[in-house]
C-alpha cells in the first residue's frame, strides 16, 4: 500500500481526462488541463472532500470507490489494476459486478444521451447507465455474488425485475433470458465459477428457470422488441439493439423509440422529468 503515490497517481490521470471525454462542458475559465477534483468526485458518486483527500494521500479508498474511480477517469485495465494495488485492496474480478468496465463501451455510453442505454455484463450484471436508463429502469441497485445478476433477479422474485414489463410478455423475456445465459456459459468454458454459482443458485430457487434450463435452447441476444411500463409515462415501445466488447464479457444496450408509437415523445419528457414522479405531484 502506498497512498501518497496513490494520490499522485490519481492526479496525473485526472489532468489526462478532458471534460468532453466525461459529457461536461469544458467552459472559458477552465484553468486545469484535465478534470477539476469536484469534477470527479461528482463522477465516482463522492464528496469533494473526500476526494481531495484521496489526492493528498489521506485516505484509503474502499473496493467500491476505487472501482468508481477507475470508471470516472477512463483507466485502461492495468491502470485499474495498478490503482488497486497503491490502494491495499484486492484487484477485483474480471467478472461480476466489480468488474471494470470497458473504456469503449464508457465513451459510448456517454454519448448515447437522446435514448436509453447501459452497459452489462454477459450474465447481465449491470455496470453502468446513462441518465435516462436511470429514468426509465430505476437506479443500478446494489447486489453481490448471483444476486447481482438481472437473470437471478428475473427469476427469484426480485419486485422491480418484472414490474417492469406486462405480464403477457414474461415468458417471451424468460425464454430469451436462458438462451442468452446458455450461451454466455458455453462462451466461457467449464472451468468459470461464476456461472456455476449463478445456474445452481437458479436451479434451487426457480422451478420456472431450471424448466427452460433442461431444454437447452442457445440464442444470443443481439437484438429484441419491448414494452416498458413506466410509473407516470405509461407503456413505452422500444427496440432493444446490443454491441459487445470484443471478447463478449461486457455488452452495451440501448433502446430506440418503435415508430408508429408515441414513445419518442414519452423519451422526450422522460429526459426533462427524470426520476421524478408525476404520480406525486397529481
Amino acid at each position: 500500500m502506498n497512498l501518497t503515490e496513490l494520490g499522485v497517481f490519481v492526479r496525473s490521470r485526472r489532468d489526462r481526462v478532458r471534460p468532453s471525454d466525461v459529457g461536461l462542458v469544458a467552459g472559458p475559465r477552465r484553468r486545469v488541463p484535465g478534470l477539476r477534483r469536484d469534477e470527479v468526485a461528482m463522477l465516482a458518486g463522492a464528496s469533494t472532500d473526500y476526494y481531495i483527500e484521496i489526492e493528498r494521500g489521506g485516505a484509503q479508498p474502499s473496493e467500491q470507490m476505487l472501482a468508481a474511480l477507475a470508471r470516472a477517469l477512463r483507466l485502461t485495465g492495468d491502470e485499474r489494476d495498478h490503482l488497486y494495488r497503491l490502494a491495499g485492496r484486492p484487484l477485483p474480478s474480471s467478472a461480476g459486478s466489480s468488474a471494470h468496465l470497458h473504456p469503449a463501451m464508457s465513451d459510448l455510453l456517454d454519448r448515447l444521451a437522446a435514448v436509453p442505454a447501459f452497459v452489462c455484463t454477459d450474465l447481465h450484471v449491470m455496470l453502468a447507465q446513462n441518465r435516462l436508463a436511470d429514468a426509465l429502469f430505476g437506479p443500478i441497485a446494489p447486489a453481490t455474488g448471483p444476486g447481482a445478476s438481472f437473470v437471478h433477479q428475473w427469476f427469484t422474485g426480485d419486485p422491480r425485475a418484472r414490474s417492469l414489463y406486462p405480464e403477457d410478455d414474461h415468458e417471451h423475456h424468460s425464454r430469451t433470458l436462458v438462451a442468452d445465459l446458455r450461451a454466455a456459459v458455453g462462451r466461457r468454458g467449464r472451468g468459470d465459477q461464476e456461472p456455476s454459482l449463478l445456474i445452481a443458485e437458479l436451479e434451487r430457487r426457480s422451478e420456472e428457470f431450471a424448466r427452460l434450463w433442461v431444454e437447452r435452447e442457445v440464442a444470443v441476444r443481439r437484438s429484441d422488441r419491448k414494452r416498458v411500463r413506466h410509473p407516470s409515462l405509461g407503456s413505452l415501445h422500444l427496440n432493444c439493439l446490443s454491441l459487445s466488447s470484443e471478447d463478449g464479457r461486457q455488452r452495451l444496450l440501448w433502446f430506440t423509440p418503435v415508430s408508429g408509437t408515441d414513445t419518442a415523445e414519452k423519451l422526450e419528457l422522460l429526459a426533462v422529468l427524470g426520476t421524478q414522479d408525476l404520480r406525486a405531484e397529481v
